[in-house]
């Protein structure tokens, strides 16, 4: 039996000259990843990076008293942990899984001795990073001047960019909590998205059936996410 799990899964991991590549997957460690574990929380050193490969992560803001909203999503398209090669060590936000799947786990230490070869892998890190502040900042605007309806639909998009379906497992609940908002608005959301013949929606499981229609009912800031990690990581696989 093929083995259904390799870290060029992970469109960072696959643009890795050989000789990075040799060196860097001898330490990974595959890991599955629950829908709503949590890979790290606010202010708490971090240990290890994440590659997912068929999960995605969340990356959330809390506040003191325990409302949360997203400012940013990782999966198959980059690493989770970035704090650990830009100095920081802690970041003030959470890590949770959004999708269930799975991820390659590197320690820290690893990846910064790569980052410090200067090489392939440090070229790559810091082109994600700004592609990731470019969602960062989109996001903040989005959340500020768009409708939760748009908000929706964008977070839709960039969530299935990262999946190898057109399908997401996910509650409303966990959806507000992303998107800063109550459940109710969700459900509104929701609703008219599929009224509209976008998506079906049941107990959970949201299916994509008109992914053009659903990208002409989002805002612009999904088209500018999306433009941008794609003019800094074209995803070819290195020979």
């Amino acid at each position: 039996m093929p083995n259904p799990h390799d870290p060029r899964q992970n469109h960072l991991l696959a643009a890795l000259p050989a000789e990075e590549a040799a060196r860097i997957f001898a330490n990974l460690e595959l890991v599955p990843m629950p829908l709503g574990y949590v890979l790290y929380e606010s202010g708490v050193q971090m240990r290890h990076v994440y590659f997912p490969t068929t999960s995605i992560v969340s990356l959330l803001y809390v506040m003191e008293d325990g409302a949360s909203a997203e400012i940013a999503i990782v999966g198959n398209e980059g690493i989770v942990g970035v704090s650990l090669f830009m100095g920081g060590e802690t970041t003030p936000s959470r890590a949770i899984v959004q999708s269930a799947g799975h991820a390659y786990r590197l320690k820290g230490q690893q990846l910064k001795d790569e980052f410090y070869r200067a090489g392939p892998m440090q070229r790559l890190l810091l082109r994600y990073t700004q592609a990731l502040l470019t969602q960062m900042a989109q996001t903040a605007v989005c959340n500020r001047h768009h409708t939760l309806e748009q908000q929706f639909c964008r977070w839709l998009l960039l969530s299935l960019d990262r999946l190898p379906s057109n399908d997401l497992i996910m509650t409303q609940e966990l959806i507000a909590n992303m998107l800063g908002v109550r459940r109710e608005g969700v459900t509104e959301a929701a609703g008219k998205v599929q009224k509209a013949g976008l998506i079906t929606y049941h107990r959970g499981r949201i299916s994509v059936i008109d992914r053009t229609g659903l990208e002409a009912r989002a805002c612009e800031c999904y088209a500018v996410v999306k433009k941008e990690f794609d003019r800094l990581l074209p995803y070819e696989t290195a020979s």
